[in-house]
């Protein structure tokens, strides 16, 4: 209440004198010249067009050249427009309808007076991301187009279910710069209270929206849990390849499904699984992604590269840090590859057998082979007494000459059973 008395009921006290009426009016007929709908026919988006210099070259990129929308139809003009935003720009196609603002020109400095035309974003006049051209029917001899747009009670809606609506939306005088082919498959998004929306002509989205437990029987899937208002922002590139050629129905964010997702939950559930969920390696098994209810980021895509081309991708999890694959996990460093713990098992969490140590058990060997060799040197020079003469012992004699020749050989080659490359303290 604090706020409303501060605020708008205070608004309420004392009077402020109505404004001049007749001034009012006068400024508003002086922005009806100012402001005026126009109908793109070309724009200029690279040096190839063949009104490139005209519109100042690399300075006039995004140059439209357009027709005033009036209510008889259409009037023609020569003239083109500029972006009025040079931060954020939409580019429109040709046969959308923009907003032309009358505005002070790169002349200003020259002469105060001198205005041009500025452009804002097209109109949604389908309210469709995919584009909302609506082309000059007074002037198109396609039959066609007139089928892709439904007359209803409260005026117009396209419908278009044959392939494309045969508009005309690139250049008709620039084939470098066509590359938009229509898709009648692209769907906006269904929103829900209180979103903030962007939307791509191509199935690329940033939702900044909220756990939403709607009615409708358009339902998203991440207002399972939480409540309504809990923040979530999905930014998508790309929607589910087996949608409908219903492109008019809304659809909402599938991070199974869409191309590629990133995720920034507060208290939602995600019904997502990462591609290895058996945790086998865990004694502990972490909560799976579908299952976790607080903060989350979930980044999906057919693949992910993580690289820094100066420093460091530093990995760090309070708990633990999972990796798991369907198929191999692979490290590799043109250097070291370092890796300290407590406690290192390998092979499975079972593991309880020591790792010897290479250096130490080669020493140990060594002085065992050495201690091997001199018994063998003994028994060669055991003898028997057979008939009262002293004889070498041929079996041992043997024996102990074969055993030299390994033991020598063993030694001269053990310390080749070391590791190069993997050290352990």
């Amino acid at each position: 209440m604090a706020l409303l008395k501060t605020g708008i009921a205070n608004s309420n006290r004392g009077t402020t004198p109505p404004p001049n009426t007749g001034a009012a009016l006068d400024q508003i007929n002086n922005l009806k010249g100012q402001i005026v709908a126009a109908r793109v026919i070309d724009i200029v988006l690279d040096e190839n067009h063949p009104k490139y210099k005209d519109v100042g070259q690399w300075n006039g990129i995004g140059a439209i050249f357009y027709e005033f929308v009036n209510s008889s139809g259409t009037t023609s003009n020569l003239s083109y427009a500029l972006p009025y935003d040079s931060q954020q720009k939409t580019y429109p196609l040709v046969n959308e309808i923009v907003l032309l603002f009358s505005l002070p020109n790169q002349q200003m400095g020259i002469n105060t007076a001198n205005q041009s035309y500025f452009y804002l974003k097209p109109l949604g006049v389908w309210n469709h991301p995919h584009h909302d051209a609506y082309p000059n029917l007074v002037k198109s001899n396609n039959p066609q187009q007139s089928q892709d747009y439904k007359a209803t009670e409260n005026g117009v809606v396209r419908r278009v279910k044959d392939g494309s609506t045969e508009i005309d939306l690139n250049s008709p005088i620039n084939p470098s710069q066509n590359t938009f082919i229509e898709k009648t498959n692209i769907h906006p998004l269904m929103p829900y209270m209180g979103d903030s929306l962007m939307e791509g002509r191509y199935g690329q989205s940033i939702r900044f929206g909220s756990t939403a437990k709607s009615k409708s029987e358009i339902s998203n899937n991440w207002s399972s849990t939480g409540n309504n208002g809990d923040p979530i922002t999905i930014l998508r590139n790309g929607q589910p390849t087996n949608v409908s050629d219903r492109g008019w129905i809304p659809i909402t964010e599938d991070v199974t499904k869409d191309l590629s997702s990133i995720y920034l939950t507060s208290y939602q559930t995600i019904p997502f699984s990462i591609a290895n969920e058996n945790f086998i390696s865990y004694t502990t098994k972490p909560t799976s992604p579908a299952s976790y209810a607080n903060p989350q980021v979930i980044l999906n895509s057919d693949r992910i590269i993580l690289n820094a081309k100066n420093d460091s991708v530093l990995i760090s999890g309070q708990n633990s840090v999972g990796i798991s694959s369907n198929g191999s996990v692979n490290l590799e460093s043109t250097s070291e590859m370092n890796l300290s713990s407590k406690l290192v098992r390998l092979g499975g969490i079972k593991a309880d057998q020591s790792v010897l140590k290479g250096d130490t058990t080669v020493e140990y060997l060594k002085i065992l082979i050495t201690e091997l060799q001199n018994l063998s040197e003994a028994l060669k020079v055991v003898q028997d007494w057979p008939s009262g003469a002293p004889v070498p012992n041929p079996v041992l004699l043997t024996a102990a000459n074969s055993s030299l020749q390994v033991f020598k050989n063993v030694y001269n080659e053990i310390d080749s059973v070391k590791s190069k490359t993997v050290k352990t303290l």
